[in-house]
């Protein structure tokens, strides 16, 4: 079977305790040699892996690393990041996944980087992406249903990287519809989703990711978003692996995603994406092309747009655009 730095080191995180060298020999069919080169290799990559003889090796702390190896050995769904492209540094991960799909990559293609130099935000605003501190992705996905449903995978993933972050953090966020994840009234989080079409099909959609996560102040960010972004650390307290932050939103989009396609709603979700919603009750200008409206938000429906209460009493439904909520983060 042979022996890669992945095996080892999912072994190692979910034994947590020791694991003898002659174990991992008869596990994986490989010499104490092949044992001993992998874990001197995650050693210089910055695991701190305990060795005793006579009672093995255990893994004391993960560094918080994004790697080809320490994603790979975060990742236990079936479908959704199994195929995994890791880049230090890349121009866009959308981009990259893009590229990927013409190329034929399975649904469930997953591209990584720790840094961006090309990162595009709504309205292809510029996306600052600096390393060391963020998590940047595009899942790759080939749905066979109709492209007028597309609009919901945003919603979709939203809703599943709030759940991770709650789960990983421990502290409360909130969803601005569609994407923004935001947590204290300020944004961690912002979400692209691209259709690329065939004929009148979806050839395949690509939803990017990018999460501020261990930055520690707000000098970290670009001077024109300071007073309204944050990261994960910032707000909760807690120092988060990004890695692992990742492995968790994929587990919980593929449970969301598989519900979706089995209603090709919002129901499978709707509860909990409006519990999340700060935009709920909230007064809202709607920055529609045929004119500009307020009122208040009144929640989404089961396509994932928002219903907003004018003061006539119309209660109208927003599909695309920009709606800004007021006092978050201003009208931005």
């Amino acid at each position: 079977m042979g022996l890669n730095r992945t095996e080892i080191l999912r072994l190692l995180r979910e034994t947590g305790k020791f694991v003898s060298g002659q174990e991992l020999c008869d596990r994986y069919q490989v010499s104490r040699q092949a044992v001993w080169k992998a874990i001197n290799q995650l050693k210089e990559e910055g695991y701190q892996v305990e060795s005793v003889p006579n009672k093995g090796y255990r893994l004391l702390e993960s560094p918080d690393v994004l790697s080809q190896v320490e994603l790979e050995s975060r990742i236990r769904t079936q479908v959704m990041g199994k195929s995994l492209h890791y880049f230090d540094v890349t121009g866009s991960t959308n981009a990259d996944a893009k590229r990927l799909a013409d190329e034929g990559a399975a649904e469930g293609t997953l591209v990584v980087a720790d840094r961006q130099t090309q990162g595009r935000g709504r309205r292809g605003r510029r996306w600052e992406s600096p390393s060391g501190h963020s998590c940047y992705f595009t899942l790759l996905l080939r749905p066979s249903f109709p492209p007028e449903k597309a609009s919901m995978l945003t919603l979709l993933m939203a809703h599943s990287v709030a759940l991770a972050i709650e789960k990983i953090a421990g502290y409360e966020t909130g969803i601005k519809w569609p994407n923004d994840i935001v947590m204290d009234g300020k944004k961690v989080c912002g979400i692209l989703t691209e259709m690329t079409m065939e004929a009148e099909y979806m050839s395949h959609v690509v939803i990017g990711v990018g999460i501020n996560v261990n930055q520690s102040s707000t000098e970290a960010f670009p001077e024109e978003v300071r007073e309204h972004a944050a990261s994960v650390f910032m707000i909760s307290g807690q120092k988060v692996q990004r890695a692992q932050l990742v492995g968790m939103i994929m587990e919980q989009f593929e449970e969301d995603y598989k519900a979706f396609c089995d209603c090709l709603d919002l129901t499978c979700i709707f509860d909990s994406y409006e519990a999340h919603l700060i935009n709920l009750g909230k007064q809202v200008r709607v920055l529609d092309p045929k004119g500009e409206y307020s009122g208040t938000a009144k929640g989404i429906n089961e396509q994932g747009e928002l219903l907003v209460q004018t003061e006539d009493g119309t209660v109208r439904t927003v599909y695309a655009g920009e709606v800004s909520v007021r006092g978050l983060y201003g009208y931005v």
